[in-house]
């Protein structure tokens, strides 16, 4: 790798001074006194200033207003390259009480940075709150990131207020609202009242919610109907759903259909079987024929995620009363219920299964169909339905168009899409070297210096946001100069990051980089591993950051959890204390160890092994359960979304892992998917039940 600078260690006097030094020379700080000979000499000119710095950031997470704005004042005063944070920090905290006049002298201030856009969003909620439109006005068009869905909701609002017809756009922002909030509250109650959005709409949102296990925006979106049920009936079928449905059935009048909805939903989120006996004996009956049939998919979904067996078939009963005769051909389900579908029935034994799978994608808004995952199953889909002969021929067509579109892309479907169509994928040529004015310019780049040295003090989440904010209008070559000079630090997170933004000129050793090369081949060969797999997996689970910690606890390169590191030190027999587990080389020891354990007991299936490590041994034992299917397949009917997607980058990156420390020309997958997965073979070992 180019090293045109020294490597040097986050956190480091040195790595902090060369990420000041990439600053404009107006940026930087006055002068500190000479430091003091002896031991306190090597303290970094700026280590006071720096301090302040993070101390600024302690007070602001701690609301502490007095420390806050002194050390503001001190780092204003100073001129300090990362005063804007500070001044971000001591606004953002009285933003409630804060006034247009001195937002405006913000943004003059530092003008064009992260923290003018990152302000004005915070700002722009304010002032929706507020109520303020005539500021909220002009503050919209000069928000570059514009990537916040309730500051959308309130500027759709300001847009329905002025006569614009917005009613699509509103139905979307309101119901990929994650959470409840003001902003799409109040638009979507506005255009309820305008006649623009329909009470079936709304109640469309509260089914969705319940399916979904967020009872906020559930009870927000039932409450803005005019002749909505009473809170505590709600609330009951959310938390008591059996409790609900008993209750329903033995009442003298006909509960409100929506609620009866919401309590099966919800019973099927512990108990498919219950919740279908219920629909099916009880409530069927007296739905109209549109809610009978989303019951169905809902209880459908929860049975596919639970896996299990009946869920292809309810979702063909909602099929085939959503549009009777023509199955599959009205569904207006959600795209994730949709999706849930598709897997439900790649899991379905029967020929017609592909016929489902195609149905489902079908529906599918355009977004998702254009998605990897369902361009490949669509084309395989195709690919198994057309006929022998000339009359099979517009589908295969058709599948081959498909696969052809993503086989060039460096992810799962791309690789298992070129393999689809007999070839490998091959590794891209690397672009011409980075010169020094393309070096200089990335060097010289004023926030992507501030995120350097933010994270050279620990303020890694302000780093990162810094950093990739400054990527926004960057070119190919200025991305791949930046990338590099996260790789020649051993940044390997914005290094990856970086690389991975570029399109036409792809350079994979940054996209797939070997730091700690003979440590990780040490490690992996101790353990018996494939080094490439160890790559791949550490990639996914730190971006090699040593020092990275999850939010679960986990740690380090191979974010080992503190219960796994010492099991796995008493199985080698190794001392161990926690405070050991960031330590490079321990880690690695203990991480490997313990993926060579998981992959023994699963019988040397990456996928399985892959998918234990991330979620824990017993859910992939659960996993595995049912039919025989082709890796790709039950990789992707995991029920966890991030595990689904884990186990796919995983081995995706220890294909080119694998690829480009053999210095091969193209990848190859196939290899390391394994063999197909299904129940534990009889004469397999018996499970280590003692895994954690």
């Amino acid at each position: 790798m180019n090293r045109s600078i020294p490597l040097l260690r986050k956190g480091s006097a040195a790595f902090v001074l060369l990420a000041l030094a990439a600053l404009p020379a107006w940026s930087q700080p006055a002068p500190a006194e000479p430091a003091p000979s002896g031991a306190a000499a090597a303290a970094p000119v700026l280590s006071e200033l720096d301090a302040r710095v993070v101390d600024a950031q302690d007070a602001w997470r701690k609301r502490d207003r007095p420390r806050l704005v002194a050390q503001r004042d001190a780092l204003v005063a100073a001129r300090h390259p990362l005063a804007g944070w500070a001044d971000y920090w001591a606004l953002n905290a009285r933003l409630n009480e804060a006034t247009q006049e001195e937002l405006n002298a913000f943004w003059a201030r530092w003008p064009g940075s992260y923290v003018e856009d990152r302000l004005r969003n915070d700002w722009l909620l304010e002032l929706g709150r507020r109520r303020d439109w005539r500021n909220f006005a002009a503050e919209y068009p000069r928000f570059r990131m514009n990537d916040d869905r309730e500051v959308g909701c309130y500027h759709l609002l300001l847009r329905h207020q002025a006569g614009e017809e917005v009613r699509e756009a509103a139905l979307r922002h309101w119901q990929a609202q994650r959470e409840a909030d003001d902003g799409c509250a109040l638009l979507a109650a506005s255009l309820l009242a305008a006649g623009r959005f329909t009470p079936a709409e709304v109640w469309q949102r509260a089914r969705q919610s319940a399916e979904a296990g967020r009872p906020r925006p559930l009870r927000q979106a039932v409450a803005l109907l005019p002749d909505a049920p009473a809170d505590r009936s709600v609330t009951e079928a959310y938390e008591q759903p059996q409790r609900f449905l008993t209750r329903a059935a033995a009442a003298a009048g006909r509960p409100p259909a929506e609620l009866v909805l919401i309590a099966l939903v919800r019973l099927a989120a512990g108990d498919p079987a219950a919740a279908a006996q219920a629909l099916q004996t009880q409530w069927q009956a007296q739905l109209p024929g549109e809610a009978q049939a989303w019951a169905w998919a809902a209880l459908a979904k929860q049975a596919a995620w639970k896996l299990l067996p009946e869920a292809d078939a309810w979702f063909q009963q909602a099929a085939a009363l959503s549009a009777p005769g023509q199955p599959g051909r009205a569904m207006t389900w959600s795209d994730d219920t949709l999706a849930w579908r598709a897997r439900a029935a790649l899991r379905a034994p029967d020929a017609q299964r592909w016929q489902r799978v195609l149905d489902a994608i079908q529906a599918m808004g355009a977004v998702p169909q254009a998605d990897p995952t369902w361009v490949y199953w669509k084309a395989r889909a195709l690919q198994a339905l057309a006929g022998d002969g000339p009359q099979g021929d517009a589908r295969r067509v058709a599948a081959q168009v498909l696969f052809e579109r993503i086989a060039g892309q460096y992810h799962f479907y791309g690789k298992l899409a070129a393999e689809a169509l007999g070839r490998t994928q091959p590794l891209p040529s690397r672009p011409a070297a980075l010169t020094p004015a393309e070096r200089r310019a990335v060097d010289e780049h004023p926030g992507l210096g501030r995120a350097l040295a933010l994270i050279a003090l620990g303020l890694r989440s302000e780093g990162v946001r810094e950093w990739n904010y400054s990527l926004r209008d960057l070119n190919e070559r200025e991305l791949l100069a930046a990338a590099q000079s996260a790789c020649d630090r051993e940044i390997w997170d914005r290094c990856i990051h970086t690389s991975e933004r570029t399109r036409l000129e792809v350079d994979m050793a940054q996209r797939f980089p070997m730091p700690m090369r003979a440590s990780v081949q040490a490690a992996a060969a101790q353990a018996g591993l494939d080094p490439a797999y160890v790559y791949g997996l550490i990639r996914q689970e730190s971006r090699f950051v040593a020092d990275a910690r999850s939010g679960a606890g986990a740690s380090g390169l191979m974010q080992v959890m503190p219960a796994t590191a010492r099991w796995t030190a008493r199985r080698l027999g190794v001392p161990f204390t926690q405070e050991m587990i960031t330590d490079r080389d321990t880690n690695l020891r203990i991480g490997t160890a313990y993926l060579k354990f998981v992959l023994d007991d699963f019988g040397g299936s990456p996928a399985l092994a892959s998918a234990a490590y991330n979620a824990g041994p017993n859910r992939p034992r659960r996993w595995r359960e049912g039919p025989v299917l082709e890796v790709a397949a039950w990789a992707e009917n995991i029920p966890f979304n991030e595990t689904r997607d884990y186990v796919k980058k995983v081995l995706s990156n220890a294909s080119y892992y694998s690829a480009l420390m053999k210095g091969e020309s193209a990848v190859q997958l196939g290899a390391w998917l394994g063999p197909p997965v299904g129940p534990r073979p009889p004469e397999a070992t018996p499970e280590n039940r003692e895994l954690p």
